[in-house]
């Protein structure tokens, strides 16, 4: 398997867990977006709550040329830390919700 498709895996099976353990009712729900053709994945939860709409990303992440950018995190979890227990190397991470000055300063991928 190459690395594009593996890392596709690794940002699936991060969103399905996280989509699994998120907590939802019968009016707000957990929706998992994969866009395989354009490299585009994201846990986002959609409902009401009351009168009150809820819609907003919880995960997103984007494949561009081999690399995996995390553009947003809304969870606790050190999503750029799990990448690396699965195998993927830090230069192939980049920290796409920090400005490129600031991502030269981090031991991740600057993009």
């Amino acid at each position: 398997m190459d690395k594009v498709e593996q890392y596709r895996q690794f940002v699936q099976q991060i969103l399905t867990e996280h989509a699994e353990i998120a907590t939802t009712t019968d009016t707000v729900k957990s929706e998992l977006i994969f866009d395989k053709e354009h490299d585009h994945y994201q846990l986002a939860y959609v409902g009401w709550q009351g009168d009150k709409r809820v819609f907003g990303p919880v995960l997103h992440f984007d494949i561009e040329n081999g690399k995996i950018w995390i553009q947003y995190n809304g969870t606790e979890e050190s999503i750029a830390e799990r990448l690396i227990e699965m195998g993927v190397p830090a230069t192939d991470i980049v920290l796409g919700f920090h400005s490129s000055f600031k991502r030269q300063f981090s031991r991740y991928g600057v993009g």
